[in-house]
């Protein structure tokens, strides 16, 4: 089982990839030079594959339990978290800037997540009790009620306390995006020097600007156990034109 659950995300991971370099390739000579990085940009970080493909792993180490990866997807839509980086211009192609994961989009994520992996887990708990010859009522507040008998507390804060850990902590996300200090750009990399006291010093990326999008190519940089940023491009969108 483990097997094919690595197989899958092989494949995933292969078609993003393709797909990224692709998408990069066509953006390359295509995008237009419009005078800098200025500005306060906002990127959304899908994690919907990665807790689905986590949550699935988890399951099917109970046995009898059968659901696939795209019931799992189905079930985790639109799982994003929200990351903002500003750029301050002291020259064309120099400046400040400053980044940080937003709390709040992150505390709404992982809520999110667990509630939608609950509402899967409840529905396979139902099958295996009716599987199992159980008569009693399985409308949702009977349910609800069994579980808190059960387990002692609703499913979704049961499967936080106990279950897998969908995402990457706070901390990790963090450590490899927030941070302060200097940036350059020369052709299409852009170089980021982090203020001391950062994990990481220094940040070497593939960039094109693209209208009102930034995309980020990050394949170069460490990512935070379990994230697999270098899957695909993060792509920022402008919120704010510079002043």
């Amino acid at each position: 089982m483990k097997k094919t659950i690595k197989n899958v995300i092989l494949t995933l991971l292969f078609v993003t990839v393709s797909i990224s370099t692709v998408f990069f390739a066509y953006l390359y000579h295509s995008a237009s030079d419009d005078g800098g990085l200025a500005g306060e940009w906002t990127a959304s970080l899908d994690m919907t594959k990665q807790a689905a493909v986590t949550a699935l792993s988890w399951l099917q180490e109970i046995e009898g339990v059968s659901v696939s990866l795209e019931e799992m997807e189905v079930c985790m839509q639109d799982l994003r978290i929200q990351i903002n980086l500003t750029f301050e211009q002291t020259s064309r192609s120099q400046g400040t800037f400053h980044c940080n994961v937003m709390q709040e989009s992150y505390d709404a994520c992982r809520q999110a997540a667990y509630a939608a992996f609950a509402g899967a887990f409840e529905e396979l708990l139902a099958e295996r009790l009716s599987m199992a010859g159980y008569t009693g009522s399985m409308d949702e507040e009977a349910m609800e009620a069994l579980i808190i008998e059960t387990f002692g507390m609703p499913m979704d804060a049961y499967l936080m306390s106990y279950g897998p850990e969908l995402l990457p902590s706070l901390e990790e996300l963090q450590t490899h995006y927030d941070g302060s200090g200097t940036y350059q750009t020369e052709g299409n990399i852009l170089t980021r020097q982090f203020d001391g006291g950062a994990a990481v010093t220094t940040r070497v990326d593939y960039y094109i600007r693209k209208d009102a999008s930034l995309i980020l190519s990050e394949g170069n940089n460490a990512a935070p156990a379990g994230l697999s940023v270098d899957e695909a491009p993060v792509v920022y969108a402008l919120q704010q034109s510079a002043n």
